[in-house]
């Protein structure tokens, strides 16, 4: 029952799935379903913590007409990994940590020109929310150049928490927002750090900036208060390698 190398439907076809050990980036639930069948789908789905939204049935159906039993997931082209054990290996390696934490990134492209932006400064990880964040499909791996299949992709479910044991592992948390009282050439950046990247539309959440010990903004000279995420997050990645180096 597979649509296409990114998609499987079909509740016994995505049992199947979850048990080869793939991973699924979402899975949409029709609204209502309940039957003797999807009781186990769905006691996998909540073992394996996996990022699900209920739907109206039309949705589904315009993914695909087939016999999809109310039920379609998208499977992940790379693996994920948890923050809490990629830390430590980083430090253990002798470096110094720079994580990139990503606050509802939505967009695709978006997300995978980051992506290659962060490979190629060294980031070591991209910490995203499981919710509120780009699906990472087919097209955000080709924006990303095949950057996606070389970083560590680390997804949480709570960002707070995340953020937290980032704070307790002696790694600060740096904003990077247009409220920041300091300039990103004014920031210490060559110790372990954190550099929070917020959306566009809504920049980065008050309870994670919050958490943040620094605030810091990119210097505008120009009538546009803003610059891309993706292009602010270039500029504050090599400003800290520049630290770096």
């Amino acid at each position: 029952m597979i649509k296409n190398k990114d998609t499987v439907f079909g509740i016994r076809s995505i049992i199947e799935v979850i048990k080869s050990g793939k991973t699924i980036d979402k899975l949409f639930i029709q609204k209502g379903l309940h039957n003797e069948t999807f009781a186990i789908l769905w006691k996998l789905v909540r073992e394996h913590r996996i990022n699900y939204k209920h739907v109206p049935i039309e949705k589904i159906n315009r993914i695909t007409r087939k016999n999809h039993q109310g039920v379609v997931a998208f499977i992940s082209p790379i693996d994920f990994y948890k923050i809490e054990n990629i830390v430590p290996s980083i430090f253990e390696s002798g470096k110094n940590p720079l994580i990139l934490i990503l606050d509802r990134i939505t967009d695709i492209r978006n997300f995978g020109a980051i992506a290659r932006t962060a490979e190629c400064a060294g980031v070591d990880a991209i910490l995203i929310p499981e919710q509120q964040s780009a699906a990472i499909n087919a097209d955000a791996v080709k924006t990303s150049s095949g950057a996606l299949h070389k970083i560590k992709i680390c997804r949480t479910w709570n960002l707070k928490l995340s953020l937290q044991f980032l704070k307790d592992s002696g790694i600060q948390i740096i904003g990077c927002t247009e409220k920041g009282d300091k300039n990103i050439y004014e920031i210490n950046m060559q110790n372990p750090t954190g550099i929070i990247i917020g959306s566009e539309e809504n920049g980065i959440s008050e309870e994670y900036l919050k958490m943040c010990e620094n605030k810091t903004k990119i210097p505008i000279y120009g009538t546009i208060s803003s610059l891309n995420a993706s292009v602010a997050t270039g500029i504050i990645l090599y400003e800290s390698l520049r630290q770096r180096n």
